[in-house]
């Protein structure tokens, strides 16, 4: 009986470490897996870098900022628009104006129109873009304040100030910008990684677009787009602009809410899980960046498409011929389309503005 009842015990002794082992290795690597997935879906951005993402656009008039943060949020939509506009460079002010209308574009996108330069600029560097929007769905006020902090900078290294196309005012520690004449427009053209005084680290594989850089520290003017036939609809551009006190976007004297699929729905759905599968959403967020040397940008068919001469040129119509890819994370069916075109004469122009 000692014997049978020796072994039973060393039996039930073994089944024990044999049933708790596994559990002890499944614990073990639940453990590994959660310490190695972050809980935030990593599209939180310093403010370093968010000034390095507002850098081309903070010395835009408050009003085109805010038009650009919300329709940053429909990448899909200024593809769309962008190649629209390219195949409608016939169309000139109020015909150009109503079949915009009649677009279901958001009204941040249908409102871009208004500025073709600015649109295609935002459509060649959609990765750019997308971030915009992904910053403005996840840190609206952080990115307000960066756009101030980059104001500032410029005014400090006496970029930035009052002339015949726009009025700079400072109040207390806002620095709001707003065109000289109520129905003219002017876009200022400037290098956006010196124009602050010390150097701004350039946006990975940003692609100048003509019109919209002059080389060197200072801000130029080019052609001033006439928006005053624009006031019956109801994205034009006088429905726009920024409560710097709230930090928010204003449209329609309201809040400015994005309802778009392509980031806002993106950024929260299934928060439990991280959100996104950053291995295969074209953009890899890994370590909260973009694999930048291959973020679904075709380069070597584009090659910036800078003219002959590889320089910059200075125009205010739209300029396409850019292969996107998969854009915004494979939101677009395009795929790898382009629609080429070059420059085009569409949209707003004020004629004879300067």
């Amino acid at each position: 009986m000692n014997i049978f009842q020796r072994s039973l015990a060393i039996l039930l002794s073994w089944s024990l470490v044999i049933g708790t082992v596994p559990v002890g290795w499944a614990y073990a690597g639940q453990s590994a897996q959660s310490e190695a997935q972050p809980t935030d879906p990593g599209t939180i951005q310093p403010a370093n870098e968010l000034q390095q993402l507002v850098a081309p656009i903070a010395l835009y008039p408050d009003a085109l900022i805010s038009q650009i943060l919300a329709g940053a949020t429909y990448p899909t939509e200024i593809v769309e628009a962008d190649r629209w506009m390219q195949g409608h460079a016939n169309l000139k002010g109020q015909e150009l104006a109503s079949e915009i209308d009649k677009q279901t574009w958001d009204p941040s996108v249908k409102a871009l129109t208004q500025f073709p330069s600015v649109l295609a600029n935002m459509d060649k560097n959609l990765s750019w873009t997308s971030s915009l929007g992904d910053a403005y769905a996840n840190q609206l006020e952080e990115v307000m304040d960066a756009v101030q902090v980059m104001r500032a900078r410029a005014q400090k290294a006496g970029n930035l100030k009052s002339n015949e196309q726009e009025n700079v005012e400072t109040q207390g520690n806002t620095i709001i910008i707003e065109p000289a004449e109520p129905q003219v427009v002017y876009i200022p053209t400037y290098d956006p990684w010196i124009v602050y005084g010390a150097p701004v680290v350039a946006w990975p594989e940003w692609y100048w677009y003509p019109g919209l850089y002059v080389p060197g520290p200072s801000i130029g003017f080019g052609v001033g787009f006439g928006i005053g036939f624009l006031a019956g609809f109801g994205w034009g551009w006088h429905h726009w602009g920024c409560d710097w006190g709230h930090r928010t976007v204003i449209y329609n004297h309201n809040t400015y809410v994005s309802h778009s699929t392509t980031i806002v729905n993106r950024n929260n759905f299934n928060r439990t899980t991280n959100n996104f599968n950053h291995t295969a959403n074209n953009f890899n967020r890994t370590n909260n960046n973009f694999n930048r040397t291959t973020n679904n940008f075709n380069h070597s068919a584009t090659g910036a498409q800078h003219g002959s001469s590889g320089q910059p040129g200075m125009s205010s119509g739209a300029f396409g011929g850019f292969n996107h890819g998969a854009v915004a994370n494979g939101y677009s069916a395009r795929g790898h389309s382009s629609m080429g075109g070059g420059f085009h004469g569409g949209g707003f122009s004020g004629g004879g503005h300067r």
